[in-house]
């Protein structure tokens, strides 16, 4: 078992999820952010059947770097109400994760709880 997981968040253009990634890569919050898309949602929103075309980001982190990724995605987000999703990874290449935690800056404390505005 690692702590390191996987944060997922949708955009609505390719440009907003590019500054999202470079942004958490940059602030050393996620080691890689992949951005995919298009991609086809279909969602209830505010009693309404929506579908709309996303991007999707999912950011390689630390759980002690949740709070300040959720944190940036909010203040770097378009959306109301955006999807951020944690998924832990329970396995991985040892070189990739060594690798991935390197990439990430220290944070302090470790479970740095950032207040959202």
């Amino acid at each position: 078992m690692t702590d390191v997981i996987q944060v997922v968040t949708t955009t609505s253009s390719r440009e907003e999820a590019d500054k999202i990634a470079q942004a958490l890569v940059i602030r050393k919050l996620a080691a890689c952010v992949q951005v995919s898309g298009p991609i086809a949602s279909t969602y209830r929103w505010q009693g309404q059947l929506e579908s709309s075309q996303e991007w999707m980001c999912v950011a390689k982190t630390r759980q002690s770097h949740y709070a300040a990724v959720e944190h940036a995605i909010r203040e770097l987000h378009s959306y109301e109400l955006p999807e951020i999703l944690a998924f832990a990874v329970t396995e991985g290449s040892p070189g990739y994760l060594e690798w991935l935690c390197a990439e990430l800056g220290n944070l302090n404390p470790p479970d740095d709880a950032i207040e959202a505005p």
